[in-house]
């Protein structure tokens, strides 16, 4: 079946994506038993949707012609069929967000756009109370596929913690004519890349954040959930030298995947990337739920083999966030006992970001508080003064 997807990728590309389903249509119903194709040659066989929504029935629903534009909509390739735009599936439901944020804490969350030779991007700038031209850290996070800033902002409450712990907090925007679904593009070779593609977007906003304010220069961090998390993995490795640390949420680890089948393979996890030594120079922070069906959870260890120091010694911890999830704390430390590393396994959680508000989507209420436990890891690093 995987040559099949890789044949109907290229199809695809080639041919658009009435060819690719008619390939993978033809696989499907040589694959069905021989009673299944007797009397129904023509009708393609019902499919269960591979990802129901929590309050989903098992109808039994949909059809394989489907089956290629959900793939598609997952990784965020949109493409018309029969006039209408495929969407990616809602893993949680939506909730109102209040679009300029002014409910969830009280400081100003500036509106902003970037540019350079790779593209255009706008951003959300939440700048606390706190702050009167002091330096201060710059946390950047990048968002999952379907959000924004806002309510990505909602879920995680990163604005109302930078009111506690005073600091700045950047929120790229992904645009939706870049992906449909409005993924970032860890899956594309060149977004994968120093100084090309949404890598150096996200890296040239970062440093004109830098010049309009007094951002502290050796506490600057990245996380993001999903595509996001996978996108700040690769900003850590492509730009050790402007992150501090890295977070990231139920994401994958770098370069898992070059074209719309190694993606799909690497969600579910497939492979171990090797490791990178750049990545090893930059502590991290990492958090998945073992019952992530989106993103299999095998991809939180994949990135720990990929990025952990040689001789790095590890303490295990095990607990319990109140009446929250239980959790198993990998905690990673250097040859001097610092702390270079931490592996968050959330059991029982899926692809959701866990102890965030159900103002934003993609959130789970129950914890560990993912928000609080990064921060608390981010002030722990910082990069020597140049």
């Amino acid at each position: 079946m995987f040559a099949v997807m890789r044949e109907a990728a290229s199809l695809l590309q080639k041919n658009g994506v009435g060819a690719a389903t008619e390939k993978i249509q033809q696989t499907l119903r040589e694959l069905m038993p021989a009673g299944a194709r007797a009397g129904n040659a023509s009708a393609p066989r019902a499919m269960r949707d591979i990802n129901p929504a929590p309050d989903a029935k098992g109808d039994n629903t949909g059809a394989a012609s489907g089956f290629v534009p959900d793939l598609l909509a997952r990784l965020g390739i949109h493409a018309p069929m029969d006039g209408a735009r495929f969407e990616m599936p809602a893993f949680a439901p939506q909730f109102d967000v209040q679009e300029d944020g002014s409910a969830l804490a009280p400081g100003t969350f500036l509106a902003g756009s970037f540019t350079n030779h790779a593209g255009t991007r706008a951003y959300k700038l939440y700048v606390p109370t706190a702050y009167h031209g002091q330096s201060l850290p710059l946390v950047v996070m990048l968002h999952g596929c379907t959000q924004n800033p806002d309510d990505f902002a909602a879920g995680t409450r990163l604005n109302a913690i930078a009111e506690e712990k005073p600091c700045l907090v950047l929120y790229p925007a992904q645009a939706q004519s870049a992906n449909g679904s409005k993924c970032w593009n860890w899956f594309n070779a060149v977004d994968q890349q120093r100084g090309q593609g949404e890598p150096s977007i996200i890296a040239g906003m970062t440093q004109e954040i830098i010049k309009t304010h007094h951002v502290d220069a050796t506490q600057i961090y990245i996380a993001g959930l999903s595509a996001g998390g996978a996108m700040a993995v690769i900003m850590g490795t492509s730009y050790p030298e402007l992150y501090a640390a890295v977070g990231i949420h139920s994401g994958l680890p770098y370069a898992a995947a070059n074209d719309l089948p190694s993606a799909l393979a690497a969600m579910k996890g497939a492979g171990a990337p090797a490791a990178n030594a750049r990545l090893k120079a930059i502590p991290i922070i990492v958090f998945h739920g073992d019952r992530d069906k989106i993103v299999h959870p095998r991809n939180g260890d994949h990135i720990m083999t990929q990025s952990m120091p040689q001789h790095a010694a590890a303490q295990i911890k095990k607990g319990q966030a109140g009446a929250g999830h239980p959790y198993t704390q990998t905690v990673h430390e250097d040859a001097d006992g610092k702390v270079v590393a931490e592996q968050w396994l959330v059991h029982g959680a899926g692809h959701a970001w866990f102890g965030g508000s159900s103002r934003g989507s993609y959130t789970d209420g129950k914890g560990p508080d993912a928000s609080q436990e990064m921060m608390r890891f981010f002030s722990t690093q910082s990069k020597s003064a140049s």
